[in-house]
């Protein structure tokens, strides 16, 4: 059985197509999709601002370690762009940054 990891993934990516009511969709909720609003979910978080020219979406992705962080990535890529487009939205250019929780080393200050 392969050892699974978890990744936290940010992908980012620009809005494309926005109609006139998505666009005022997207406005009228942008204080809901700020930076202080954004966490690492499995379902994910979108965050945008009122200029509507690019976005970030951050999730929790569980793969096996054996795949790396390329599958998470694309994984990730996926999920943000299935859940834009179910609420009616066009994204393109996406990129994403992954970081595997599961190997990250963390540095505790010394006493």
């Amino acid at each position: 059985m392969a050892t699974q990891h978890t990744y936290r993934v940010i992908v980012r990516g620009k809005w494309d197509g926005l109609t006139a009511p998505a666009r005022e969709k997207l406005l009228a909720e942008v204080a809901d999709h700020g930076l202080s609003q954004m966490r690492f979910t499995p379902e994910g978080s979108l965050a945008y601002d009122a200029a509507l020219h690019s976005f970030s979406y951050r999730c929790v992705i569980v793969s096996d370690a054996a795949d790396g962080e390329e599958l998470a990535s694309a994984l990730a890529e996926e999920q943000a762009e299935k859940a834009l487009r179910a609420a009616g939205l066009g994204c393109r250019e996406l990129r994403s940054t992954a970081t595997d929780m599961d190997t990250m080393k963390i540095n505790r200050k010394s006493r």
